[in-house]
């Protein structure tokens, strides 16, 4: 956890646009606020659509805590995958040491960009042993079914799938229809075509060991690893509690993800929501694409630090988009946000200027009306240009701002 000074003054309450309801609806309504959010699956480096996500996040967590709440914060990685293993087959390497080189590689471009770690940073693989007993209760319940595994490395052997007719808010967090959910399911790691499943959408729980892939003991479920859903489920579970009060994410997770995640949630607590809030990030394009590992039209952070750019100036360039719209990157960018750096810089380095009170209330009031960052940015810029244009004669005002950008934006100058 870095320092992060006190800025005086009050906070407004914050509000999120919640995907499930459409509505900007508060965050929290008690002292404690638990904010659950998906994490990378480390087979390639982090990419600005990655960046995007986890400083979108931090910056929810710096206003909350601004606005005098206790922050629980949870992150999981997603390091036992079909996308890790494949890339690993791919490389000729370890599927754990390419996992881990990449787990490190994210953790240093996040301290870099000035991303606030996560309460409890969880890995899919060390939790495995807690997925297996709510697995079991959610078929021993009537929630899960067994499907032959022919394939699988020994006889007998069976997978187990999540039955979402038995769900009736099914489908509550993406609002999408049949045939919506069917397009990108595939795509996105499900299984419509699998012979002996009840409903095509049926998301996999516990997937029954195949020759060349790791295993874990799943108890009465026999060996093997688990789903995708199932482990943000039961991660969040253990560690937060249902409901979170914030599940995050890119918006490429509002289905299946989180709508699996959330109806596995629901059926394992009993409780009718899964998250106060659904906030999703926008993707990131290049070249009029959507940003991924997939297509390999990243551009990664590690490489641009390398190429010895400023991760402030990278920070900026994010925070110059609101988190919720999609948007493409261009190189063009990264200098406008150098450029605004240089200049914010420049106007703090006084040795006054005009008072800030009021600058602080504005960044406060655009990040607490659904992150709004490039309204808080457009505040701080109209305080550097009075700065260097008109000066001003409060000794203290370069100090209030520099905290106020550090602590609420995450802007370290």
């Amino acid at each position: 956890m870095p320092f992060i000074p006190q800025v005086p003054g009050s906070a407004p309450e914050v509000r999120v646009r919640d995907t499930a309801s459409g509505e900007l609806v508060p965050v929290a309504g008690g002292d404690s606020v638990t904010v659950y959010v998906c994490g990378i699956t480390p087979y390639d480096a982090t990419h600005m659509g990655h960046a995007a996500t986890y400083v979108t996040f931090d910056l929810l967590g710096r206003v909350l805590r601004d606005s005098g709440h206790n922050v629980r914060y949870v992150q999981n990685i997603t390091d036992i995958d079909d996308p890790l293993l494949e890339r690993a087959e791919r490389d000729g390497v370890d599927w754990r040491d390419l996992a881990t080189r990449e787990i490190a590689l994210f953790r240093e471009d996040m301290t870099a960009l000035a991303v606030i770690p996560p309460d409890e940073y969880l890995g899919a693989v060390e939790s495995i042993p807690t997925f297996v007993a709510p697995i079991e209760k959610l078929v021993a319940d009537g929630w899960a079914y067994a499907v032959p595994a022919p394939d699988a490395s020994r006889e007998g052997a069976l997978d187990y799938y999540f039955d979402v007719a038995k769900d009736p808010r099914f489908g509550s967090v993406s609002h999408l229809d049949e045939s919506g959910m069917l397009e990108v399911f595939e795509e996105r790691g499900g299984d419509p075509d699998r012979v002996g499943k009840r409903n095509r959408l049926d998301a996999l729980l516990w997937r029954a060991h195949r020759e060349g892939e790791p295993e874990w003991d799943g108890g009465s479920l026999g060996s093997g690893r688990p789903g995708w859903h199932i482990e943000c489920a039961c991660i969040a579970l253990d560690h937060l509690g249902v409901p979170v009060d914030v599940q995050g994410g890119g918006t490429d997770l509002v289905f299946p993800h989180h709508e699996m995640s959330a109806a596995h949630g629901r059926a394992l607590s009993g409780a009718s929501s899964f998250a106060g809030a659904f906030v999703h990030q926008g993707m990131v394009g290049l070249d009029g694409e959507k940003m991924s590992k997939s297509k390999g039209n990243l551009v990664l952070v590690s490489t641009l630090r390398r190429e010895g750019v400023d991760p402030m100036a990278i920070r900026l360039a994010l925070l110059a988009r609101h988190h919720a719209h999609d948007w493409i990157w261009h190189d063009d960018q990264l200098v406008e946000a150098q450029q605004r750096l240089d200049t914010w810089r420049k106007a703090l380095s006084g040795n006054g200027g005009p008072v800030a009170d009021q600058t602080v209330d504005d960044i406060r009031a655009a990040l607490a009306d659904d992150l709004d960052s490039p309204r808080a940015l457009d505040a701080v810029d109209r305080w550097a240009s009075q700065a260097l244009t008109r000066g001003g004669d409060d000794p203290g005002a370069p100090g209030v701002l520099g905290r106020a950008l550090d602590a609420l934006l995450g802007v370290r100058l």
